[in-house]
């Protein structure tokens, strides 16, 4: 039996399946928070050469001296990655590999493509917040507020790299500054019922056969791969699968129930599902 093959019937028997994902799986969809690409170009090449913006994610944390050019950047890239999202083939797979078995995701990518892929949005925890929503910038209150609809606008309207004034969102309590619900700071809001309903997934399946699914997590991650190997560990019964391209770790401590594939997300995921199909 190949490795495909063991993990398949892991997956077969499973009481339920645990999924974690961080930047590996946004990259294989496209997304690099950290690449000077041509996608990065296309979209953001002229505050690239206005400002030296070196990647998206030195985008996001720059201190932009116009507010209507911070939100010109948000809206495209949120627009572009999220708005704009289609599906990728690593999605479907990873849909046919859970199947009809219960399931919870924990995620630190906030591009919300689980929830527009038609994942339930009850089964998931993004960590370190989502697009989908805007906050007060200073946490007047804990409220989140839908972004789609105030993006799309700001999309539209953006001419020469500025968003129309009137159109920024402001605060509905406080009326100053939002800012889209992702964790750079102390004023993140965490989004405690989702953190509840992960809390409430692994009471449920402590002890049961469970399927820890981790794809694209850094070694060094602390947010998701440390509490993953670490519920793996209290869960005798856990069989746990990392995917990760030239980086797998999986301490001596759960080896012997674990399965680390070192390679590309996609091509893995793929191989699972069609594993899981030949039975």
């Amino acid at each position: 039996m190949n490795e495909f093959d063991a993990i398949a019937a892991k997956i077969r028997e499973a009481d339920a399946i645990l999924i974690g994902a961080s930047n590996g799986l946004s990259i294989t969809e496209g997304l690099n928070l950290f690449a000077d690409d041509e996608a990065f170009e296309r979209l953001f090449g002229d505050f690239k050469r206005k400002y030296g913006i070196r990647c998206i994610l030195h985008g996001a944390g720059a201190r932009w001296p116009d507010e209507r050019e911070q939100w010109a950047f948000t809206s495209r890239l949120v627009g572009h990655y999220s708005l704009d999202y289609k599906g990728s083939d690593a999605m479907r797979d990873l849909k046919a590999i859970v199947g009809e078995k219960d399931y919870f995701i924990v995620t630190s990518n906030c591009e919300y493509h689980f929830e527009l892929c038609g994942f339930d949005p009850a089964r998931i925890y993004e960590i370190e917040g989502s697009w989908q929503h805007m906050q007060c910038a200073a946490a007047c209150h804990d409220a989140l507020y839908p972004a789609a609809e105030a993006i799309a606008r700001m999309r539209e309207a953006e001419e020469g790299g500025l968003v129309p004034g009137e159109l920024i969102p402001r605060c509905p309590k406080c009326g100053g500054p939002m800012m889209m619900h992702v964790m750079t700071d102390r004023s993140f809001i965490v989004d405690e019922a989702a953190r509840a309903a992960q809390g409430a997934f692994v009471r449920k399946y402590m002890n049961r056969k469970l399927v820890i699914l981790e794809m694209g997590i850094g070694w060094r991650n602390q947010l998701i791969k440390a509490p993953l190997m670490r519920l793996t560990a209290a869960n005798p019964n856990a069989t746990y699968v990392t995917i990760n391209k030239g980086e797998v770790f999986i301490p001596d401590e759960i080896a012997a129930r674990s399965f680390g594939l070192d390679g590309l997300l996609a091509d893995k995921l793929a191989a699972i599902r069609e594993a899981l199909a030949r039975a």
